[in-house]
């Protein structure tokens, strides 16, 4: 396991060595911008299980008052407002090495763009909060404009085109992820050199597979996260320290 300033030094050296790295971020990353995580002591399902229940696709088309509820969150949602913090920062300027391949996130909060890596390298595996999703017709709006409509008294709007259930254009328990997005990170990683995983818990499959293709390819692998993961033993390097802090230390920016 890597700690301490040797081992940020050796991971530092493990990145300026590589030359095709893909990174994977997950809810870690954002908890410094004031988005809590999932799973953790002060995660979203673990303080309030009702939130679970309002991202399970099943719940959320079969139940209006599960919708109300989760309209009425969204209106609240803090990666609506959030900032990108000093590993969104660092991130982005990274990409200026031309070293970054592809930047795989499990966020849905934008923050990666908004730091200023370019969309086109950025896969959002589970979507993204700033938009909404007719589920009925596919029409895509903008989230702030579907809120103005609840601010305005509608509980639940539905679709100005053909009246369907709207949601947010994230991926529900119970959806099925785009098949297309896992390809295509995958493929990236299969010609990586290094895989970089900041902060996530490596639990979600399939993305979180993408640990095993790195090393079916020989690729190194770095992983940063406050928890445990199980794919610690086989890793190259592990860092436990501040994701603000060992992110900007190890990427050189």
């Amino acid at each position: 396991m890597i700690s301490g300033k040797s081992h940020i030094e050796r991971a530092k050296a493990m990145i300026q060595e590589a030359s095709n790295i893909v990174i994977l971020t997950g809810a870690g990353v954002s908890t410094n911008s004031g988005i809590p995580d999932f799973r953790g002591p002060q995660g979203v399902w673990t303080k309030n299980p009702l939130a679970e229940k309002m991202s399970d696709i099943r719940f959320y088309m079969s139940d209006p008052e599960v919708r109300r509820l989760a309209w009425q969150s969204r209106l609240q949602h803090p990666a609506l407002t959030a900032v990108p913090n000093g590993a969104h920062d660092a991130i982005a300027a990274f990409e200026g090495t031309g070293k970054l391949t592809c930047l795989v996130t499990q966020n849905i909060d934008g923050l990666h763009q908004a730091a200023g890596n370019t969309p086109g390298k950025v896969i959002e595996i589970h979507g993204t909060i700033h938009y909404v999703v007719c589920m009925s017709c596919k029409k895509r709006t903008r989230m702030k404009d579907e809120l103005t409509r609840v601010s305005s008294g509608e509980s639940d709007p539905s679709c100005l085109e053909c009246n369907g259930i709207l949601k947010s254009d994230t991926i529900s328990f119970g959806q099925s992820l785009d098949e297309t997005k896992i390809a295509m990170a995958f493929d990236y990683v299969k010609n990586s050199d290094l895989l970089l995983c900041v902060g996530t818990t490596l639990q979600v499959f399939p993305i979180a597979g993408a640990v095993d293709v790195a090393k079916a390819a020989s690729a190194q692998l770095i992983i940063v996260n406050n928890q445990a993961t199980q794919y610690d033993d086989v890793a190259d390097g592990v860092l436990r320290d501040s994701i603000n802090e060992v992110i900007p230390l190890i990427l050189g920016t």
